[in-house]
């Protein structure tokens, strides 16, 4: 079994002929059906997918896994929705292309929350996503299917996309790595869109340099996505040094204080000082960590503007879910009817539930008080965050209130503060920061992880912090092994 090493582990064991693509891909097809019948983590296996050349291109001959909202030419794409359950695209998305051409080879299609739209991988069409660690724990959303195969060792990375947390966290609740890169280095044309300011194409891994290596091939300037960016004099990979000589972090004071949590569980204090180990590991390595206060009424803006702005932006992109250009057809003969019918029965509740407020939002007289001013609050937050980042390298902090929660308790609430600890990440989105999650350590067997957001354009920097952390923890390239 191979698919448990580095890329540049299984690219010289390619180049020396020890193993051959072929091996790979069977492997990889192989452990998909077995994932899949564990944890329910795939739409589309491609069993008759055949190897590629071996070059000396660090990702060629090597597998991987597209989350199922990115376009595949000629592949099922369904977003994990009934509404396109039949949609077979003509085109592939940039990012995905960019692979092709480095001769990767895609061997499924990853479940997700449906179009992206949920934090707990339990909305897709084809069922909901068990975490690799604990089959009565969820993997969180929407990248689910991805972290769980990644974690799982089917193969050493896969695509998501991120535009709450959607990568970020599925990687700390699966002990694996989440990268989220600046807004724009890497083309969002063939992703399907949620909420276009907000989402962002990225990977998760086994280690940080898997993740700079998997970027460095995905990214650069795409004349179908406008908002992308000439990203060419970036190295993600060489920058890896792990020096951190005069890096300087800041974490925020209020999400961090256990006396904050009147109501904290045990898994929540024995997250925080897993937390505090971490920040003594970077303060070894020479990093200086200090605690900031923001206001109180920032953080807890967080949730609601994320929810206002997402939900209003993902009406406006997915009006054009009507089952008339793609996607199951309705049986009526009228047109509006047909079209009532398949966004009825196509979406699940809770997408429904999410156009229904994001339809109120836009309405012209709701527009001032609900969208313009959640705009406003994330220029606020923004701006604070940027003034933050001309004295700090960083932003570090705990991934949610614990491990992976489990099913049943879902939508449980710590403390209303945990609202805020369990949404932070979005701050990365507000601001199309680089962001990253890796390992730092378990809570009660069960892994939790950290991360590092800095200012748009230092991915370098970002990669660099985190590749210098993970080097003091025994986390890097570990796979899921169930514990209950």
């Amino acid at each position: 079994m191979y698919l448990d090493k580095s890329i540049r582990e299984l690219h010289e064991l390619l180049k020396k002929g020890e193993i051959t693509s072929d091996d790979l891909v069977r492997e990889a097809i192989s452990k998909s059906h077995e994932v899949s019948d564990k944890y329910n983590a795939f739409v589309t296996i491609l069993d008759d997918v055949k190897e590629t050349e071996v070059t000396n291109e660090l990702l060629s001959g090597i597998p991987f896994g597209v989350k199922d909202n990115y376009s595949t030419k000629d592949v099922l794409s369904t977003g994990s929705s009934n509404t396109l359950s039949n949609y077979v695209p003509f085109f592939t998305a940039s990012v995905v292309q960019n692979l092709f051409d480095k001769g990767a080879v895609m061997v499924n299609k990853t479940a997700l929350d449906e179009f992206g739209m949920g934090g707990t991988g339990t909305t897709c069409h084809t069922g909901a996503v068990l975490n690799p660690w604990s089959k009565k724990r969820m993997c969180a959303g929407s990248s689910a299917g991805s972290a769980c195969a990644v974690a799982a060792g089917v193969y050493p990375y896969a695509l998501g996309s991120d535009t709450g947390d959607s990568i970020r966290k599925p990687a700390a609740y699966c002990g694996i790595v989440g990268y989220k890169p600046t807004y724009g280095m890497l083309s969002r044309y063939g992703l399907f869109p949620f909420a276009s300011s907000l989402d962002h194409c990225g990977v998760l891994t086994r280690s940080v340099e898997d993740a700079a290596i998997v970027v460095d091939a995905m990214k650069g300037q795409d004349r179908n996505d406008m908002t992308s960016w000439d990203s060419s004099k970036i190295n993600l990979e060489k920058a890896l040094t792990g020096n951190v000589d005069n890096i300087k972090l800041f974490y925020i004071k209020e999400l961090v204080d256990l006396n904050n949590y009147p109501h904290a569980t045990d898994e929540l204090k024995k997250h925080l000082e897993n937390f505090e180990k971490t920040l003594d590991i970077a303060k070894k390595l020479g990093i200086k960590v200090d605690a900031v206060s923001i206001d109180n009424d920032l953080l807890n803006a967080l949730p609601a503007v994320y929810v206002i702005l997402s939900c209003a932006e993902a009406t406006s992109n997915m009006s054009n879910l009507t089952g008339i250009i793609f996607g199951p057809r309705g049986n009526s003969k009228q047109i509006t009817e047909m079209m009532m019918e398949h966004r009825t029965k196509g979406f699940s509740p809770l997408i429904k539930r999410r156009f229904v407020i994001g339809s109120y939002i836009l309405q012209k007289e709701n527009q001032e008080r609900y969208f313009k001013n959640a705009q406003r609050v994330r220029r606020l937050i923004v701006d604070k965050i940027k003034e933050l980042f001309k004295e700090y390298d960083g932003l570090i902090l705990p991934v949610s209130s614990g491990p992976a929660k489990l099913f049943e308790q879902a939508d449980d609430v710590i403390d209303e503060n945990t609202n805020v600890l369990e949404e932070h990440l979005q701050i990365a989105n507000f601001g199309g920061f680089p962001s990253i999650t890796i390992p730092n350590g378990f809570v009660n067997n069960l892994p939790v992880g950290v991360n590092i957001t800095g200012n748009c354009y230092d991915d370098e920097k970002v990669l660099n912090i985190a590749y210098a952390l993970e080097a003091q923890m025994p986390y890097k390239n570990q796979i899921a092994k169930e514990v209950e």
